[in-house]
């Protein structure tokens, strides 16, 4: 799993910020890592320079699934990392739902093919 980290012009990007991102997102998504081929961090600021208080800061996640359409959440928070955190909870809330359909709906099948009449 790849694992790409974009900042508006607004953030500013830094290698610890990069380690930081990529050290919550994979912790947080490392169950999935076979079945993601990628995962790609929008970090944001919606105010920029006008505005430093409140939940401006912005982080969206873009998960690429194996063979099926890539899957977005996003977050919003006081500061990049708490969006970052907030928006992998998102994420592996999503993945869970999403992969548990499918495996349900895998092992359904795999039922009814061994079922003898």
């Amino acid at each position: 799993m790849k694992i790409q980290v974009n900042t508006d012009h607004n953030v500013e990007g830094s290698g610890t910020l990069d380690l930081m991102v990529e050290g919550e997102v994979r912790s947080a998504l490392e169950r999935f890592e076979d079945r993601l081929t990628r995962v790609e961090v929008h970090l944001g600021d919606e105010s920029g320079e006008k505005d430093g208080s409140g939940a401006d800061k912005r982080c969206m996640l873009e998960a690429r699934p194996l063979g099926m359409q890539p899957v977005v959440v996003t977050d919003f928070a006081d500061t990049v990392e708490l969006a970052v955190v907030g928006a992998t909870r998102k994420m592996q809330s999503l993945l869970n739902s999403t992969f548990g359909r499918i495996d349900g709906r895998d092992a359904d099948a795999t039922i009814r093919q061994n079922e003898s009449p």
